[in-house]
């Protein structure tokens, strides 16, 4: 079973959603023997953003880059996404990778009836985290976008580990972590 751990935040050892995503990797790892795992760090290793060019197809290098981040994916089982909220929204970082992800006729297709997802069978757990609380609110742009591309793209399978207010104060900041990490399910739950 593969197994791709994603991380966008810019916040180095100080990000919530890098200590969650380590936190339920290393869990299943312990869980889930022969687990294999791959870490694709947007901020270490940014993917520039989608031009016209990489699209066309002028640009070889980012062309060829493009197809083997859309390949990693697709060859993951398992897809950890650690995505904080930045100014209401995920980072642009994260972006630029469902931009190379969502391709028409290798992750989704129209129909005459509506657009059909082709990478579906993956689960996905979004580890996600933000300063104030937004949890189910207007606000909350991270959580409903990522479940309308992962759900435009076939994937229905997805969890939420998620921090809320760890901006607050410091004792927020541990309770959300602290139960962040209690809600993380075990591997079996997740590769069933």
């Amino acid at each position: 079973m593969k197994l791709l751990q994603l991380d966008s935040s810019v916040l180095g050892d100080n990000s919530v959603t890098r200590q969650l995503t380590a936190a339920i990797v290393a869990r299943w790892q312990a869980e889930e023997s022969g687990l294999e795992v791959q870490v694709r760090d947007l901020e270490r290793d940014p993917i520039p953003h989608l031009s016209g060019d990489i699209l066309a197809g002028r640009d070889e290098l980012g062309a060829a880059r493009s197809a083997a981040v859309l390949e990693q994916f697709l060859a993951a089982d398992i897809v950890v996404i650690g995505a904080p909220m930045y100014n209401f929204g995920p980072p642009s970082s994260l972006k630029a990778w469902i931009d190379r992800i969502a391709v028409a006729g290798r992750t989704f297709r129209y129909t005459e009836s509506g657009p059909v997802g082709l990478a579906g069978g993956k689960r996905v757990v979004l580890a996600l985290a933000a300063g104030g609380a937004h949890h189910g609110r207007a606000t909350d742009f991270v959580e409903p976008y990522l479940r309308q591309v992962l759900g435009f793209l076939g994937i229905t399978d997805i969890t939420t580990v998620r921090a809320d207010g760890v901006g607050l104060s410091p004792e927020h900041r541990a309770a959300a972590i602290e139960q962040a990490l209690a809600s993380i399910p075990p591997a079996l739950a997740v590769a069933a």
